[in-house]
Formats: C-alpha cells, sequence, structure tokens
C-alpha cells in the first residue's frame, strides 16, 4: 500500500511512518521547506504559502491513503495573539491544501485520515464524551471544529474520510513524556492543579495501531483515540510515580500554571477536564492493548 503522510517527523508522524514502512508500506512524505530532510518519495509543498509542487504530486501518481498529521505544537509557545493565530492556520490551511492537492492526483487519493483532538470538547467536568457529544466553546474547540471542517470537503466530494480526535499519547521519544520523566525522576513531579481534571491518554503503540486499523479497513467516520478507561490527573501522577519508583508529592497551584503559561493556554490544556471514551473505535472492532493508565504508562517506559 502507498500512504502519504503530512507531520511525517514529528513525533507521531515518525512513530506511524516506521511502522508502515516495517510492515513493506511504501511511505510518501510531505514536506515543508523547513523540513528535516528525509529520503524515499516525497511532495515538497509549503502550506503557509499555499503550494505544493506539481511535478512531485505527478510523478507520486495515486495514493492509497493518507495520513493528516500537520500543524504546530499547541503547547510549545506561550499563546501570544500570533502564535494561536498560527495553531489554528498551521492545521486549516495544510489540511486545505491538502483536500485541493489530492483532488488533482490521476488515480486520486485513496483513503484520507485526518487529525483532530479531544481539544474538540472543551471543559467539560465529569461529563463522559464519546464521539457524539457537541464541541466545546474555547480556543482550542474552535480550532478542532475549524480543523474537521477543512477536511470535510474530500467526503462531500466523494472521497472516504475519517477524523480522529486524538488524547494525550504517551511513548517514548517525545510527546509529554519527554518533559514529565525527568521531573519525576528528580522527585519533582506531582499533581497539576486539583487534580481531578479528567484526560485521556493513549499509548503510542495504540495510536499507531489504531491508525492503521482505520486505513486498513477504510473505515470512515469519527473516532476518539484515547485508552477505554479514561483517568484523573491525580490517577495519571500516581502512576508515572509507581513506573518510575519516585515519590509524587509535590503540587503544582492553578493560579501558577496560569501565571506560567497564561490563563487561556493553562485553562485550555492542562487544566481542562475531558472524560473522553473511544466508543467508535470499540464498536469498530478495534482492540487496545493498553486500556488503562497503569498499563499506558507501562507500555509508553518500556
Amino acid at each position: 500500500m502507498r500512504v502519504g503522510v503530512t507531520g511525517s517527523t514529528g513525533f507521531l508522524g515518525a512513530a506511524l511512518c516506521g511502522a508502515l514502512g516495517a510492515r513493506g508500506d511504501e511511505v510518501v512524505r510531505f514536506v515543508r521547506p523547513d523540513s528535516p530532510a528525509v529520503g524515499g518519495l516525497r511532495v515538497r509543498w509549503d502550506p503557509a504559502r499555499g503550494l505544493v509542487d506539481e511535478a512531485d504530486l505527478k510523478s507520486v501518481g495515486g495514493l492509497d491513503a493518507v495520513v493528516n498529521l500537520a500543524g504546530v505544537s499547541v503547547a510549545g509557545h506561550r499563546w501570544t495573539p500570533s502564535y494561536r493565530a498560527s495553531v489554528k492556520e498551521s492545521r486549516t490551511a495544510a489540511t486545505s491544501l491538502l483536500v485541493a492537492s489530492l483532488a488533482t492526483l490521476s488515480s486520486g487519493g485513496g483513503f484520507l485520515l485526518s487529525s483532530s483532538a479531544v481539544g474538540y470538547y472543551g471543559n467539560r467536568g465529569d461529563e463522559v464524551l464519546d464521539e457524539t457529544a457537541a464541541p466545546g466553546e474555547d480556543y482550542l474547540a474552535e480550532v478542532c471544529v475549524a480543523w474537521e471542517d477543512a477536511a470535510a470537503p474530500y467526503a462531500r466530494s466523494g472521497g472516504q474520510l475519517a477524523v480522529i480526535r486524538t488524547g494525550i499519547v504517551l511513548g517514548p521519544g517525545g510527546g509529554v513524556l519527554e518533559r514529565l520523566v525527568p521531573l519525576f525522576r528528580g522527585g519533582l513531579g506531582g499533581v497539576i492543579g486539583n487534580g481531578r481534571q479528567w484526560t485521556g491518554p493513549v499509548s503510542l503503540g495504540d495510536y499507531v495501531a489504531a491508525v492503521l486499523w482505520l486505513i486498513d479497513g477504510r473505515r470512515s467516520g469519527t473516532f476518539n483515540v484515547c485508552a477505554p478507561e479514561p483517568c484523573t490527573n491525580r490517577e495519571m501522577t500516581r502512576a508515572l510515580a509507581r513506573a518510575l519508583h519516585r515519590p509524587a508529592l509535590a503540587r503544582v497551584p492553578s493560579a501558577a500554571l496560569r501565571l506560567a503559561l497564561g490563563r487561556e493556554l493553562a485553562d485550555s490544556t492542562v487544566l481542562t477536564s475531558q472524560r473522553v471514551v473511544p466508543r467508535s473505535l470499540l464498536e469498530s472492532g478495534f482492540s487496545f492493548t493498553s486500556s488503562d493508565v497503569e498499563q499506558v504508562v507501562a507500555s509508553a517506559l518500556r
């Protein structure tokens, strides 16, 4: 199978491309001008300028599937007005350009799997959230709605589209754990805020397996990608501390986080509560290897 991937050099993209290559699939990487050099088939593009190399597209021909992971880090920078704009525009511009580009392929773009995030739901307290839940009202929910809307024309034109709302992916080599593990090993890990906020972790292995499951079965629709058993921040903190054999006595007050990160960024990320469940994935027959936070953390630290 020939699979196109945007965001292929990021934490999730690199893991997915490795898994695709390991099973014999041919990966076509969509690369921006500032992307690290990569080998193999590629399509050069610049979503910020709305440009894609037509000769590269023509040489690629058809694709069996495309996985869209493009977008700047949500929490990689304090939310200045310009960075807020880049968070949204990097996702919507890349997705719109990808959809338009796939329409030009002579053999079609195949199945499109486009990313979103559980930030779609906003801060919802203890409410259990499956894929039928309404969107939230904060900035990240606005971003996710626009992100999904940018992919929707692909389905309206007759293509097969899956949208995945991803939780917190835990795995080696990047993501949240890259920042958390050194803190916990130094005895500085602890509960964030009151610790009662819900979160939806998923192991990197299960994330990759879910993406492969959806593209192999050409399963259209919207799918939450998170472990079947959501957990609170306090439960995740305890799981990490136990796995690393370190105490987790510290507590990071909400006020300190808002001061360090900015109120909107803190409230929309580390302090938000999203009790998300992967109903659609489970109903499709997908089996998680790590179903709760203890198993997710154990898998991530192997």
